[in-house]
């Protein structure tokens, strides 16, 4: 019995033994796998194989020890010849089942062990150009489990450093080199530059559609892209100067500035702009849903009513809570003014007179203006009320004559309702406006006029040649604002903006539905699983939210609405785009946009397919086309990567919308908070930060690595699913996950801000549970990294 026992264990120790004699490289490429792919007791470490081969044989040996009947103590075994005959063939039967029992473990174990190895080995690299592409990426990029300290230089945060933070972020690198390097450069630019906006990942995907040489006979197609090619010709926009410009104040009536002003009538001045050129110098308007109905699944669309973005820079006082003119901008925006007006034929009299009022009368505006946060804090936000009831608070306006151009041909009456952003800005600029109104000795000059036409000339400002654009750069500077978008960046906005249901159209031919519409499923399935996980307050508001999002639908956003091509063109068949007159163009795409606006209000449960994040619409949670694009997806990727990029920001997106206020619900958001946060400063060494972790960043901890657990939780039930997956790299399937995760910088969602540490830190935290990560990770400048517990 013994021989046998160890007979059936030597395949095994010969399979270890060979697996210590392959390369490092390909033991941790074959061992270190996902740990859906390894067998109950999967081999860790091939140094650990002799030993393991002993500890099996001991297990043997008691395991036939127990088997055996029990013997009286101090009591000789009686000789075989007086046992029962019965009792000698139940003996070796037992001895007979005990060793086929063994021999089928070891031989389980043989070929569960090799069949793992074999999945790791053979698994499909992927060859195609995407993941040429990718495998370029991921080999310039830090590796998270070879050099992690890379990983802890920076957070996710847009203010200043706290004292002490720039040296604890140079003293986990452990690379001198590097400290340099990070002295030689601003760490509040390095931060803003790694920041991700998807919607400039969407507008780069556009742009290579755009810029394709594939052929189309579709004229709206043909038409979108002239279009945005000639806002790309800035040789041709500056050929023409300020001609269209100034032929275009003549149609409103001329300007005092240049001494012919026909003095039209305010109101209807301010109307044809709102209408005709989507310009709004004294409030902003836009479409949008309440939020306190969006929680009662009502999905009605509100005129909004918004302070303006007023062009004179200025800057809140969190004391006398006042904004007021940034004083040192005061002089250069003065001197902007008159350069324009210059630019424009003004005389230079009249220039500084113009300028004089203009600046005056902005400063007056912005003193009631209030940045967001203070409006949020003080619930000045989505306050509702009618057309007539603002009209009372705000007589200087003609309410319902602007409403009216600016969504004609909708019927807007008095009893519309309306939300306001700040009553206390409307009921302020009424009252400037009518002091204004009302002297007499401005009423030749104009003032509110002068302060309209500039407001419309920064509106047309991408259609103008350079020269107007190099002296706003001018101010920029002064301000230290960052510079003007890359022209492609801001062609791609304005395309947009006129031509969103070409875009949409051809980006539906694009989307990989199927792919995407599994990993919607997946992650959401993850998500719910992860709400059964928590430790909640209140059991009946978990009865409550598990019911709301069980009866959830998460969809793609795959509506039959989409135009075919010979719909579109037919939409755009009265629009005329010349490739050399980018002016005459961007007026056509000003009332394009007016019509999208007046789209939008009447149908109140439309889906911005443009959008980058999901949107909730009755019992539907919609994942928009524009999200399911590469970089951030792509069909031709190891799916291992699609779930490590896309999965977590999907994961991230739902956990916001769904459960905007966790924190108040549940305590494992703070327990969660701070074991992160621990792991976080037992790497920077630096203890006294501990105090300064908000309730708010707690959240966000919680959310974004929830996020990371749900991500790989639905990557796992896809390969459950529909087993196998290419590679990258030889990485192991855990691996290639974490290190495309690794690759995100800060997302620039709403709660960028309140993450107080680089996502990809993240991985050094989730790879401490046991058997999860190829390897632990930690940085290896901390000689005494002590072990933390997993959160």
């Amino acid at each position: 019995m013994l021989r046998m026992s160890e007979s059936s264990a030597q395949p095994q120790f010969q399979l270890q033994l060979s697996v210590q004699s392959l390369p490092e490289q390909e033991a941790e490429r074959g061992l270190q796998s996902a740990p859906q792919f390894q067998p109950p007791h999967s081999i860790q470490d091939p140094g650990q194989a002799p030993q393991q081969v002993r500890v099996q044989h001991q297990l043997q040996l008691n395991l036939v020890s127990t088997l055996q009947p029990p013997q009286p103590q101090n009591q000789p075994d009686p000789p075989d010849e007086t046992k029962p005959v019965w009792v000698k063939h139940c003996r070796l039967l037992l001895l007979l089942l005990c060793g086929i029992s063994i021999c089928a473990v070891i031989l389980s174990l043989v070929y569960y062990t090799h069949q793992h190895l074999k999945t790791e080995s053979t698994a499909t690299p992927c060859l195609s150009a995407a993941c040429q592409w990718a495998s370029a990426r991921i080999s310039l990029s830090a590796d998270p489990f070879a050099r992690p300290c890379d990983y802890f230089m920076f957070t996710c945060r847009a203010d200043t450093p706290a004292p002490g933070e720039r040296q604890r972020a140079k003293s986990s690198l452990g690379d001198q080199q590097r400290r340099e390097k990070d002295e030689e450069r601003e760490i509040s630019g390095l931060r803003r530059e790694k920041l991700l906006s998807r919607k400039t990942v969407l507008l780069e995907f556009l742009r290579g559609i755009l810029e394709s040489s594939e052929w189309t006979t579709s004229s709206a197609v043909q038409k979108t892209r002239s279009f945005y090619h000639s806002c790309l010709d800035t040789r041709s926009i500056d050929s023409v100067g300020t001609e269209p410009f100034l032929t275009l104040i003549q149609k409103l009536g001329g300007w005092a500035v240049s001494g012919q002003w026909n003095q039209t009538d305010f109101n209807s001045t301010l109307s044809l702009l709102m209408r005709d050129y989507s310009t709004f110098p004294f409030f902003n308007i836009y479409v949008g849903k309440d939020p306190n109905e969006i929680a009662h699944s009502i999905a009605r669309n509100y005129i909004h009513i918004d302070q303006p973005d007023l062009l004179l820079p200025t800057e809140w006082n969190s004391e006398t809570k006042i904004s007021q003119a940034i004083k040192q901008t005061v002089r250069p925006f003065f001197a902007l003014c008159q350069k324009y007006m210059v630019l424009l034929g003004a005389q230079s009299s009249n220039s500084i007179d113009h300028a004089s009022m203009f600046t005056s009368l902005s400063s007056e505006l912005a003193v009631a203006a209030a940045p967001l946060e203070h409006r949020s804090v003080n619930r000045l936000l989505f306050q509702g009320m009618t057309i007539k009831e603002l009209q009372k608070q705000a007589p200087a306006i003609d309410w319902l004559g602007c409403l009216q151009a600016v969504f004609h041909p909708l019927h807007i009456s008095q009893e519309n309702h309306i939300l306001l952003h700040n009553i206390h800005y409307v009921v302020q600029m009424s009252h400037v406006i009518g002091k204004w109104l009302n002297k007499d000795e401005l009423s030749s000059r104009g003032p509110l006029h002068t302060f309209m036409i500039f407001n419309l000339l920064h509106t047309l400002m991408p259609a103008l040649d350079s020269r107007f654009s190099e002296i706003a750069k001018n101010l920029s500077l002064v301000v230290g604002t960052a510079g003007a978008a890359p022209r492609w960046k801001l062609c791609m906005s304005e395309t947009e903006r006129g031509f969103d249901s070409v875009l949409i159209h051809l980006l539906s031919e694009k989307t990989a539905r199927q792919e995407a519409e599994e990993m919607i499923e997946n992650i959401f399935s993850s998500f719910e699983s992860k709400l059964l996980d928590l430790e909640w307050t209140d059991d009946t508001f978990l009865q409550f939210i598990m019911t709301k999002i069980q009866h959830l639908i998460p969809r793609l956003w795959t509506a039959t609405e989409i135009p075919s091509k010979p719909q579109l063109d037919q939409i755009f068949a009265k629009v005329t785009v010349d490739k050399d007159r980018f002016f005459s163009n961007y007026i056509q795409l000003l009332s394009l946009w007016q019509k999208r606006r007046t789209k939008m209000l009447a149908e109140a449960d439309g889906v911005d397919v443009l959008s980058v994040t999901p949107v909730l619409v009755d019992n539907e949670l919609i994942f928009p086309m524009g999200m399911f694009i590469p970089p951030l997806f792509n069909p031709n990727y190891p799916r291992a990567m699609n779930y490590g990029v896309l999965g977590f920001l999907i994961a991230k997106d739902i956990l916001h919308l769904l459960l905007p206020d966790i924190r108040t619900q549940s305590r494992t958001v703070h327990t969660v908070g701070e074991c992160v946060w621990s792991h976080y400063l037992s790497v920077t060494g630096d203890r006294h930060t501990a105090s300064l972790l908000s309730a708010a960043q707690q959240q966000e901890l919680w959310v974004q690595y929830s996020a990371l657990q749900i991500a790989l939780e639905a990557y796992q039930k896809s390969l459950k699913n529909r087993p196998g997956d290419m590679s990258l790299l030889g990485l192991s399937h855990t691996r290639l996950f974490l290190t495309s995760f690794a690759q995100l910088s800060c997302d620039a969602d709403p709660y960028w801000e309140f993450m107080p540490l680089e996502p990809s830190f993240l991985t050094t935290v989730i790879c401490a549970k046991p058997n999860l990560c190829p390897t632990r990770i930690k940085c290896t400048t901390k000689p005494h990294h002590r072990s933390l517990p997993t959160c």
